[in-house]
This record gives structure tokens, C-alpha cells and sequence, in this order.
């Protein structure tokens, strides 16, 4: 070796610095890389999920008003044997949507006395001296559920106290 090439030894360790430095920028770029992957695909899972949810929601509730038409449907009387055919079908027909809706998790909310604003809708206040104020006196249409959020509230009548302003009619009074 002669005295003016430069020694592998003087730079060796400069370059060894320098290359981990660089080995250790390439490891934390990775690391982050995979961090932003990660976080991509979970936001992407997210949006999907709730894209599916939207559309299935507007698809579930067209067929809760289909089963109120049924209902009300088979709510009319029918004296003629081919009434009560079609009311029968009508029935096997509202019972396998019923199934349907149940296998997609939407449940009809239970009828109770209590009144709970995340579940129902007042729609009209009616005075009762039998049901406490607040209380439910009547359902007008059954709401639902869906994975365990409200897909439709219930519509209901509450209770609200008598009013003692008005007297009842007198017995005999002339009109």
C-alpha cells in the first residue's frame, strides 16, 4: 500500500454513522407508512360500513311501511270466504316481511305504559283520570328498532292529567 491512498479504516466509520442514520430514517418512514396504511384502511372500513347502513336503513323502512299497509289490511273485517282467503294470505305474507326484517336484526319496540323519548313520539297529549300523566294510552304506529338503534319511533298518545276546569255535564241539564 502506498502512503497516498486513503485508508478504508479513516472513513469507515463515517460512512457506518451515516448509514445507520439512514437505516434508522428508513425504519421510522416504514413504521409510519404502516401506521397511515393501517389508519386508511380502517377509515375506508368505516365509510363502507356506513354507506351500507345508509342504504339498507332507506331499504328496512320502505318495508316497515309496507307492513303497516298489511296490518291495516288485515285490521278490516271480513265476513266472505274468499275475504278470509285473502285476509289468510295477506297474514302469510306480512309474517315472511316480519321474518325477513327479523333475520336483518329489526325488532318491533315493545308496547309499555312508560313513555321514553328515545323510543317514542308523542303525537298527542289525551286526558285520562285511569293513566298516570305520561304514561302511553295508545300506540298509533309500532316503531323499530335496528342493530339496536331507532330505525322508527313509535307514535303514540300520552296521558296527560284531567283538567278540573271542566265540570261534567249536570245530570237533566237542558241544552
Amino acid at each position: 500500500m502506498s502512503e497516498t491512498e486513503p485508508t478504508s479504516e479513516a472513513t469507515e466509520p463515517v460512512d457506518a454513522e451515516r448509514l445507520r442514520a439512514e437505516r434508522d430514517d428508513l425504519l421510522t418512514q416504514l413504521a409510519r407508512a404502516r401506521a397511515d396504511y393501517q389508519n386508511l384502511r380502517k377509515r375506508t372500513q368505516v365509510d363502507i360500513d356506513n354507506s351500507v347502513r345508509r342504504s339498507l336503513e332507506g331499504l328496512l323502512a320502505g318495508m316497515l311501511g309496507v307492513i303497516d299497509n298489511l296490518d291495516f289490511a288485515l285490521a278490516t273485517k271480513v265476513e266472505s270466504e274468499d275475504g278470509k282467503a285473502l285476509a289468510k294470505g295477506v297474514e302469510l305474507t306480512r309474517l315472511q316481511l316480519q321474518q325477513v326484517l327479523a333475520q336483518e336484526n329489526v325488532q318491533a319496540i315493545p308496547e309499555t305504559l312508560a313513555f321514553d323519548p328515545n323510543l317514542h313520539e308523542a303525537v298527542s297529549l289525551v286526558e285520562s283520570s285511569e293513566r298516570k300523566p305520561g304514561e302511553i294510552v295508545a300506540t298509533l304506529r309500532r316503531g323499530w328498532t335496528w342493530r339496536g338503534q331507532v330505525l322508527r319511533a313509535a307514535q303514540v298518545q300520552v296521558a296527560k292529567a284531567a283538567s278540573a276546569s271542566t265540570p261534567p255535564p249536570a245530570a237533566g241539564a237542558a241544552h
